[in-house]
């Protein structure tokens, strides 16, 4: 039986790559790639000549199950998307899921995803979070919305640059023009940026100008609030 990887790839600097990823990028069968264009600049940046093929979410119902076929057959595989880590906002659920119901060997490397620098250095509590992705662009959305309105954990969130100020807008009329947010653009490459404050401010900040690439949107959660204890009449004063 051969194995299924899932391989990280840098989400801008190509330098980020790690050289188990090069070497497993090397030594297998073929590669699944979600974009096989995109892909194929990095292959020919590390000098990889192994074989690729297309996988991405429009196909990815009728590929599954030839895949899964061919790996028990022996051959092993290497899941790649666009840029990050596969399946997460990305294809590789599906075929993960058809392959561990086949009783394939699933190995996902370490590496990029654009989600924890963009949350490390957003200066909001990061011991507790919920990945939200991206929101549904239409039916849903206000629904989805106003059931993160109570949220206590910080909010992390995909968004694409034109739908960015929309949604820091959206965001603001359920969770309070108040809320803390940082938003980071253009992760590792040479324009990367990252904005904090309200939802007010950094909506208005980026109304300002052009925006481009990758956006990550980090919200704080709402705070807690310790409960207040009931004062027993029957009790007697502490001594101070």
């Amino acid at each position: 039986m051969g194995k299924l990887f899932l391989v990280p790839t840098p989400i801008g600097n190509l330098e980020d790559i790690t050289l188990r990823a090069l070497t497993t990028l090397k030594e297998v069968d073929f590669i699944l790639a979600e974009d096989t264009r995109k892909t194929g600049f990095l292959l020919k940046h590390f000098q990889i000549d192994s074989k690729m093929f297309s996988h991405h979410k429009f196909n990815e119902h009728k590929t599954s199950e030839m895949i899964v076929q061919r790996i028990l057959a022996g051959e092993t595989c290497a899941l790649v998307s666009d840029a990050g880590t596969p399946a997460i906002s990305d294809p590789g659920y599906l075929l993960v899921k058809h392959a561990v119901a086949e009783g394939v060997e699933v190995e996902c490397l370490p590496g990029a995803t654009a989600f924890v620098p963009a949350l490390v250095n957003s200066g909001l509590p990061n011991d507790r979070f919920c990945f939200e992705g991206f929101l549904p662009q239409k039916k849903g959305r206000q629904k989805r919305l106003q059931a993160l309105a109570e949220e206590s954990r910080t909010m992390i969130f995909y968004e694409s640059p034109f739908r960015l100020v929309k949604t820091l807008k959206q965001l603001a009329e359920v969770l309070g023009n108040d809320r803390q947010t940082s938003v980071s653009r253009e992760l590792t490459k040479l324009h990367e940026e990252t904005k904090r404050g309200t939802l007010l401010e950094v909506a208005s900040y980026f109304e300002q100008k052009t925006v481009k690439g990758e956006i990550v949107i980090i919200v704080e959660g709402t705070e807690d609030k310790p409960a207040t204890k009931k004062e027993n009449k029957y009790s007697k004063p502490k001594d101070i």
